[in-house]
């Protein structure tokens, strides 16, 4: 029984859409916690904090990559000795290492850890037409700066190709990141949010592509972008790379 387990950690997958796609079991986990977090850096959900809380009936404190990173201890761990606390998390729980991280940090400290798991864009991709089966390694794709421009991507979308997988490239978000001055300065001064688009992805890939002329791919090679995938307004485009 849900209710009468009060002294746990739940780490509760919410889906991809919006307020309306967590299962009945994590809602129940919500409804009894003490405190509901929404961990809100890796990814976002496509319904603002105060639809949440109204759908839910409860109070939902944002979660950013400090307090889930540095603070994880006396925010959600120790806290769970004594209360249920919940982390809700776009998507599902292991979709990220750093949910891995901290359920394992819970369960060396003997916190009693609850999973609630969800869709994610790793099974949802499959809405673009591709088998699931026919997937290879995942890659992340991360925004170039002027200094740092990493392909080791590369080699592993190539590696794919040459044994028929398909790749499925993760975009990246930038949430409440600092530049590197206000960083190194101490300065707790935020850059706006950043979403990496399809447009973005592509540029990279193909300038990577056009340093090492491998070929493991062409601005001809057909790829699919998706975009907001689980939500009303999906969008799913397939064509030569060049056109994307």
């Amino acid at each position: 029984n849900i209710v009468e387990e009060r002294m746990v950690l739940w780490v509760v997958g919410i889906g991809l859409g919006d307020e309306t796609d967590i299962t009945v079991k994590g809602l129940e986990a919500v409804k009894s916690a003490h405190k509901v977090y929404l961990e809100h850096y890796t990814s976002v959900i496509g319904a603002p904090k105060e639809r949440l809380e109204a759908f839910y009936g409860k109070e939902v404190l944002l979660a950013d990559r400090e307090v889930v990173e540095t603070e994880a201890d006396e925010t959600f761990i120790e806290p769970a000795r004594t209360e249920s606390i919940v982390l809700l998390v776009v998507g599902d729980p292991f979709g990220a290492t750093t949910h891995t991280d901290l359920v394992l940090r819970a369960k060396q400290k003997e916190v009693e850890v609850r999973v609630v798991h969800n869709a994610s864009i790793m099974n949802a991709v499959a809405a673009c037409g591709l088998q699931l089966y026919n997937f290879g390694v995942t890659v992340s794709i991360v925004f170039f700066t002027d200094t740092w421009r990493p392909d080791s991507f590369y080699e592993k979308i190539q590696q794919n190709r040459k044994l028929g997988l398909h790749t499925l490239c993760l975009l990246d978000i930038k949430m409440k990141e600092q530049s590197i001055e206000n960083l190194c300065r101490g300065r707790k001064i935020y850059e706006p949010p950043r979403f990496m688009t399809v447009n973005q992805c592509i540029e990279q890939l193909l300038e990577i592509e056009d340093k090492r002329k491998e070929q493991a791919y062409t601005p001809e090679t057909v790829a699919i972008g998706v975009a907001r995938v689980g939500r009303d307004d999906q969008l799913i485009v397939a064509a030569p790379m060049r056109e994307l």
